[in-house]
């Protein structure tokens, strides 16, 4: 009585859940296939091949590449299946790792095949698997060994081995010859011609009767990899095999009930162990519990409802996991959500590049409840719909993300934005139709000509179904870039921020600054990506060529050295991965903004950022201030003053890193004059400094105050060479080198790059400054400019600031060619008044513009005053000004009431206001 009081209590309980979140148990469909269709789909599915000429393509390209194995299997049942990676002769129950490398398998003998563990947890392998014609039948032996190719000899030859020394390939080989079967338990279930349900049971039926028998690894280390293994795989996240046999089940359903009728409750309870061991291992807080999750719905749609089973596991005990319950190691949607994507910008909490993955499979969920469950997940989850909308923030000018942390950067992903409209148009959202069809058209042009008779389409039984090609509304019209992206966009989340001047591929610029706060982040400081003339010339450096698992990434890729940032005493460091050192923004201007329609004035003339950290290692201070000066339609420059020093004092050193993309360098003092650099050992390991620092080479240095001048250039192949010019400041104490580092592997699988990335060590220019860099600051103007549209800029110097209070103050003054001065001044602390030449101001960050004689421009950033011959601004707090000279009328922006001086005229704004508005 008790036992059937617990259940009624769990039955009511799960009502309530699927109330809460729109489902209802009793109108999911009871009949087989109702996965990625139900049975009257099968009809629909004929009505499309025999109308549409892709379907009907694919169709007969996926029939093709399945007889020639239906034809071999017909007259030799187990060619296929044979074939499958199994403990043919042992019947290994269980499976040894010593972390993540396959150890041994053992145990009691089962009764059947067991399904053979794979190798290891990286895909690293000195062995690689053959095609399956060359595959050897039952292969197996006493030791455990694989009949693998030798991929260290010529012609590869076939040889036994070890299963650790062949990666993942053991998965691999098995994931092709289940796909093999779903394909033909498709075509069965299309055609009725059994030979194809013979080929997929077949193969089915002794992969999973293995599964079943089969229990989950043992880490003989008893270390973090236990929570991790998965069946089939080093990681709960790649069971990717279930992707074929959900499917397959599916389709086959009724065919296995008929002719396997004893096997079915293993298949079952084969799955069942599958979803408990992903629900029971793993990570909650990232990616991997989409993931996770993913899998585990997918096997909860094809179970049957839990009154099925004696256990009362089922259908709805699993959907209920995904979207209700939550254990330590798997969260549900909405929790996860909550912790992982930030409300106010919809970013998700790790790297771009995983930030990318996450959103596809939330979106993929989204398709999975309109069509499997009749469930609106966007309007269960709206931040889903605000994170496709924030996704161009991460794009720099020429389309491609943002490189910070594990990222390969890449063009965006518009899958996420094609299903938003699929949502849309399946729950009558008119409004989400018309926002992300003009995206999708803005970001993929070809996507607004395309129809379903156009396109490449996968041959995949998936592109009947959910991933069909989309038909967009012709009478929407595509977006503009800038209407998706914002001049200033800050996620805490992720400690990263953007400054941009506009989205135009060749003229743009734009900065990307980030620290190491969430997932899949790097050991980094305040670190900076720049752009310009269609490139990201100072790029991050990347994951590493054997992702996070390589030593290279340990020693090099996820350290501070390959970054553009600031080392202190050759010792800064911090937790990588999941890291949790954010820098705290001080000031900045525009004000951190979602993206905004476009406007002629949606982009200011200057932007700028002050940001904050604390290096843990080493206990020191740095900020660095950031800023674009826009100088013409096609022309600006970059500036960049980071400040540097130990809490407790006793600083050995500072070394400002910066990497820029090309294939020579130059380094001179500022005024041509050779520095006359000489090879050194120095920026080196040795003196107990980071592993990083060993992986620069070719190096060369001076000690030297004079302000120098460096200039990167990217040979193009049409001539039109790309250079990036750096000007910076000279300090006592300093020591400026000329290096090579390792190939910016971030950026070596862009198309279209204009030489080898992975040919070609990064250009390295670092100063070290002795002592504190604090005082002596490290300041630098970077423009970039080509040999066709060559750079603005004469001359950079650096004035002496003068104050009646110790501290950083820095002076700069930039000429130009067309007779445009720029004066810059900046301070540690905006309450201190400096002075350079006729320029004083009391502010983070000023700058005064003049063309010629007559002025141009005016800016106060964080500040309560500035003076110039002509103007003078003061405010009781402090504020952001900007004063622009338009065609002989002055324009303002502000960010709070202040007091403005012009030509002897007296303004009194008393409302702070973000609209340029002319002063009368």
């Amino acid at each position: 009585m008790k036992r059937l009081e617990t259940v009624l209590v769990f039955l009511c309980m799960v009502v309530v859940l699927w109330s809460q979140n729109g489902v209802n148990l009793s109108q999911l469909p009871q009949e087989h296939p109702r996965y990625l269709t139900t049975p009257q789909g099968k009809d629909e599915t004929w009505k499309l091949i025999e109308n549409e000429s892709w379907a009907k393509d694919v169709f007969e390209k996926l029939k093709q590449r399945t007889d020639k194995y239906t034809e071999r299997t017909e007259s030799q049942p187990d060619w296929l299946l044979s074939r499958l990676a199994m403990y043919w002769t042992s019947h290994a129950t269980d499976v040894y790792i010593k972390g993540e490398v396959f150890d041994h398998a053992g145990g009691p003998k089962a009764p059947v095949p067991t399904v053979r563990y794979t190798g290891t947890r990286g895909t690293v392998a000195t062995y690689g698997r053959p095609r399956l014609e060359d595959v050897k039948p039952y292969d197996d032996d006493e030791a455990g060994n694989v009949t693998f190719h030798n991929n260290t000899l010529p012609g590869r030859p076939l040889e036994k081995v070890h299963p650790s020394k062949t990666g993942r390939n053991i998965e691999s080989l098995n994931r092709e010859i289940v796909g093999i079967a779903r394909d033909a338990a498709f075509l069965y279930w299309m055609t009725d011609d059994e030979k194809y349900a013979r080929l997929a049971a077949g193969v089915f039926d002794t992969y999973m009767q293995g599964i079943y028998y089969r229990n989950v690894p043992v880490d003989l280390n008893h270390g973090h990899q236990q929570t991790l293994v998965g069946m089939s795989s080093f990681e709960v996240i790649h069971e990717d095999i279930l992707y074929d046999l959900v499917p397959l089940y599916d389709f086959l359903y009724n065919y296995l009930k008929e002719h396997y009728a004893a096997s079915m409750e293993i298949y079952a309870g084969a799955f069942k162990k599958w979803a408990d061991n992903i629900i029971a291992n793993g990570v909650p807080h990232n990616n991997w519990n989409l993931m996770q999750a993913r899998y585990v719905m997918d096997i909860g749609l094809v179970l049957e409802d839990d009154d099925a089973y004696a256990d009362r596991k089922g259908r709805g005990y699993y959907i209920d996991y995904v979207l209700n319950r939550s254990s330590i190691r798997q969260w549900s949607l909405k929790r996860l959500a909550d912790y992982g994507y930030d409300p106010q910008t919809g970013i998700w909490a790790e790297c771009p590049g995983y930030s990318n993955v996450v959103l596809n499979d939330y979106t993929s969920f989204t398709t999975l409840f309109d069509r499997n469950l009749h469930v609106d997940l966007i309007s269960e989850l709206p931040v889903i719909s605000k994170a496709v909308s924030a996704l161009p923030q991460y794009l720099f000018p020429n389309r491609m993300i943002c490189g910070f942390g594990d990222t390969h950067p890449g063009y965006l992903n518009t899958t996420p934005i094609v299903r938003m409209i699929r949502n849309a148009r399946a729950n009558g959202k008119k409004e989400q139709e018309n926002f992300f069809t003009a995206m999708l058209k803005c970001f993929d042009p070809e996507s607004a000509t395309q129809t379903e008779t156009s396109g490449k389409v996968p041959v995949s039984i998936h592109s009947f179904f959910g991933e069909k090609p989309l038909t967009l509304d012709e009478k929407i019209a595509s977006g503009k870039v800038e209407d998706y992206v914002s001049p200033l966009f800050y996620a805490p989340n992720v400690s990263w921020l953007v400054q941009r001047n506009g989205m135009n591929r060749r003229h743009s610029l734009m900065v990307s600054l980030n620290s190491s706060e969430g997932n899949h982040m790097h050991a980094n400081g305040i670190s900076m990506e720049l752009y310009g003339k269609g490139y990201v010339l100072g790029p991050d450096a990347g994951i590493g060529q054997y992702s996070y698992s390589g030593l290279d990434y340990l020693e090099y890729y996820s350290q501070f050295p390959s970054h553009n940032t600031v080392c202190v005493d050759g010792i800064s460091s911090y937790p990588v991965m999941k890291s949790n050192h954010a820098f705290k923004l001080q000031s900045c201007y525009p004000a951190p903004t979602l993206a905004s329609p476009a406007g002629e004035d949606k982009f200011p003339a200057v932007t700028y950022s002050e940001v904050y950290f604390r290096e843990p290692e080493s206990r020191a201070d740095q900020t660095r201030l950031t800023g674009i000066v826009t100088t013409g339609a096609e022309s600006g420059y970059y500036v960049d003053i980071f400040r540097s020093r130990k809490e407790l004092g006793g600083d050995k050193m500072h070394d400002y890193f910066y990497h820029n993309l090309g294939q020579t360098m130059s380094l001179t003092a500022s005024d041509g004059t050779d520095l006359l650099l000489q090879p050194t050992d120095e920026l080196a390991f040795a003196g107990a400094h980071l592993y990083a620092y060993s992986y620069l080479y070719d190096k060369s240095c001076t000690l030297t105050d004079k302000d120098i001048k460096a200039t990167f250039t990217v040979q193009m192949p049409d001539k039109d060479d790309i250079y990036m010019n750096m000007w910076m400041k000279g300090q006592p104490q300093r020591t400026v080198f000329k290096a090579l580092s390792p190939m910016t592997e971030g950026l070596s699988r862009t198309p279209g790059m204009p030489y080898n990335i992975k040919e070609q060590p990064t250009l390295t220019f670092v100063a070290r400054q002795e002592g504190e860099a604090w005082n002596r600051p490290f300041v630098a103007i970077y423009e970039p400019s080509s040999a066709m549209e060559p750079g603005l800029i004469e001359s950079v110097t650096f004035p002496e600031v003068t104050s009646n209070v110790e501290g950083s103050h820095v002076g700069i003054c930039v000429k130009q060619k067309n007779g445009r001065t720029d004066y810059i001044l900046s301070s540690d602390t905006a309450a201190h008044v400096c002075s350079m030449g006729q320029m004083k101001a009391a502010a983070t960050y000023a700058l005064w513009g003049k063309q010629g004689e007559t002025d141009h421009i005016f800016f106060m950033g964080n500040g309560t005053y500035a003076e110039t011959p002509r103007l003078t601004i003061k405010a009781d707090k402090n504020i952001n000004v900007l004063l622009e000279n338009l065609d002989g009328e002055w324009y303002y922006t502000v960010s709070g009431p202040c007091r403005i001086s012009l030509d002897g005229k007296q303004y009194i704004i008393t409302r702070a206001t973000e609209i340029k508005t002319l002063l009368h």
